[in-house]
């Protein structure tokens, strides 16, 4: 039962400081309602004609569908490069050697941009779902193998060789001790990670024609519908936060639990 009413604590919690990110929306939405009146509706549509476009957009099922898509697409590549980065940046964070060997690969990933990535994957497996998949794992991989390799390289030896000296196994010291340190740094991560997916997976279908959203901006290039082109980027938006105020957010709120031990009767220490 304690453990119900403290979960439902976090919870209520993490929804009642939705609020602050309330406000910077209303922000944005004020700055953006500013350039329309000054720029016209031409060049810059107001965020009431851009909502009511998106409504009218989610009135058709196929247009839901496409969003559906574009969103598993990316969540697919960044499951891959959450995989795939963890244990290498793990793995690296343990062998000094490993990280050095990883450290150029690394800047060599992020020096290249991802239209990059899509010209040669379009190339290598043609236009279709993979290409837009692979674009956007590639994208997300190196934040998050710099994410976790910082973060076992950062821990804290000493409490290793405590839990060394109490006998637990090694498997259980990467779990209890070195991987809850890790995700104060690989949770950042992840965030970026998950959003530089989302853009290169829209990236992708729209220069790859492979659908989703990025396939209906580019409809919307043609025709010179501003409105549509906003609408449909918000949408990638709006799907963006739902996964990651729906599911990231309070996986790293429900990880990081322990640290409320750190501030008893709600003071810092």
């Amino acid at each position: 039962m304690a453990s119900l009413v403290n979960r439902a604590a976090r919870t209520a919690k993490f929804l009642w400081s939705g609020w602050a990110g309330l406000a910077g929306l209303a922000v944005f939405s004020s700055v953006w309602q500013f350039g329309a009146e000054i720029y016209g509706s031409f060049v810059l549509p107001t965020p009431a004609a851009t909502f009511a476009t998106l409504i009218r957009l989610l009135q058709t099922p196929e247009n839901g569908m496409l969003v559906v898509a574009t969103g598993g697409r990316a969540l697919l590549g960044f499951a891959v490069a959450s995989t795939i980065g963890g244990f290498c940046g793990i793995v690296a964070g343990y062998h000094p050697a490993v990280m050095r060997l990883a450290r150029p690969q690394v800047t060599l990933l992020l020096g290249i941009p991802p239209i990059a990535w899509i010209v040669l994957l379009m190339i290598w497996f043609g236009s279709g779902a993979g290409t837009v998949v692979a674009t956007a794992a590639v994208a997300a991989l190196p934040m998050v193998f710099v994410g976790a390799a910082e973060g076992i390289l950062t821990r804290d030896r000493a409490l290793e060789d405590m839990a060394r000296m109490v006998g637990l196994s090694p498997l259980r010291r990467l779990i209890a001790v070195a991987m809850r340190q890790m995700l104060d740094m690989l949770f950042p991560a992840l965030v970026m990670a998950l959003g530089t997916a989302f853009k290169a997976a829209v990236m992708a279908e729209l220069l790859a024609n492979a659908g989703g959203i990025g396939g209906e901006l580019a409809n919307a290039r043609s025709s010179l519908d501003v409105e549509a082109a906003l609408a449909w980027v918000l949408l990638s938006v709006f799907a963006l936060l739902a996964v990651e105020y729906g599911f990231l957010q309070p996986l790293r709120a429900e990880a990081e639990a322990w640290r409320e031990a750190a501030h008893p009767w709600g003071v810092r220490r």
